[in-house]
């Protein structure tokens, strides 16, 4: 089992810094360390939103500095490109084949608008182990933190 990060991007990148983010994050995981020991690590930037670090820890643990070393690269990626990567008020959704990104405080206003519903697959970006990834990721509207915007029912 991999242990796992994952940040949504805020905003859309151009095709010229999505290849230097990834130039920057293969080099970021192929040097990522705990205590002088390399990690088995890898990322992925899955559908031009969400960043994902993995880490086989069967063999060694990511370790409090080795995340503490990920955040500061992820801070500077940040800064680099603008963008907002540790807001976890950011949410991510299936909208056809893209990956729609808004602020928390909108989704009311999604679903009044019907631009979203109960249905709506949110990535659940609070996971933390690659099971997770395969089974609960990816997960219906109503069955996730933001089903207490959904209207109730009428009596």
């Amino acid at each position: 089992m991999q242990r796992i990060w994952i940040y949504t991007f805020s905003k859309e990148l151009d095709t010229t810094q999505l290849t230097d983010m990834n130039q920057r994050c293969q080099y970021f995981v192929e040097h990522w360390t705990a205590h002088d020991v390399n990690l088995d690590a890898s990322y992925e930037i899955h559908k031009q939103r969400l960043l994902i670090f993995k880490v086989d820890e069967a063999n060694y643990n990511a370790s409090g500095c080795s995340i503490d070393k990920q955040v500061r690269f992820v801070k500077e990626l940040e800064q680099l490109y603008a963008i907002e990567l540790l807001n976890r008020l950011l949410v991510a959704y299936e909208h056809g084949d893209e990956v729609k990104v808004v602020k928390q405080s909108q989704i009311a206003e999604l679903l009044a608008s019907g631009t979203i519903n109960e249905q709506t697959i949110i990535y659940n970006n609070t996971i933390t182990n690659s099971t997770e990834l395969d089974t609960n990721w990816k997960v219906p509207l109503q069955q996730t933190w933001l089903s207490k915007y959904l209207p109730t029912p009428k009596q």
